[in-house]
Formats: structure tokens, sequence, C-alpha cells
């Protein structure tokens, strides 16, 4: 079981704790930029270039990480029993 959560993370060369901590800060600038540009869609002189400087950190963020490997699929759930 633990390894599904090693699994993945693994794929990027983290552990799961350097993982969670990626995609909470990464998560936590998309609300954060997605409620800016909502706000801004209603008061437009409130936030004007929050949105598209979340996307350029992000993107940044993201393009200087190393490429995931294929990970491998997750067994099939085999048929349910019934009790």
């Amino acid at each position: 079981m633990i390894e599904l959560f090693r699994r993945h993370p693994k794929t990027v060369g983290e552990t799961y704790w350097q993982h969670l901590r990626f995609a909470a800060r990464t998560g936590g600038a998309m609300v954060a930029g997605g409620g800016a540009c909502v706000i801004h869609g209603v008061l437009p002189f409130l936030f004007v270039t929050v949105g598209s400087r979340t996307i350029r950190r992000l993107a940044h963020r993201l393009e200087r990480r190393p490429p995931a490997k294929a990970a491998t699929a997750l067994p099939a759930a085999g048929p349910a029993r019934s009790a």
C-alpha cells in the first residue's frame, strides 16, 4: 500500500514529502490566482496582472522539473464481492 504513495513522486525524482510540498504550493498558487481572476472579472480595476503573472510563474516552475517517467498503471480492481 505504501508503494502507491511513493510511485509517482519517484518518477519525478522526489520523495513523498517533497512532492506533497510542491503539489500543495502549486495548487495553492492556482487557487489564489484563479480567485484573483474571478475578482478581476467583477472589479476590473483590481488584480489586473495577477492571473497572467501566476500562470507565467507556475509554467516556469513546472518547466524546471524533470519530466515524469511513464508511471505504471495501477492494478485493475477485481469484481466486487458480495458478502
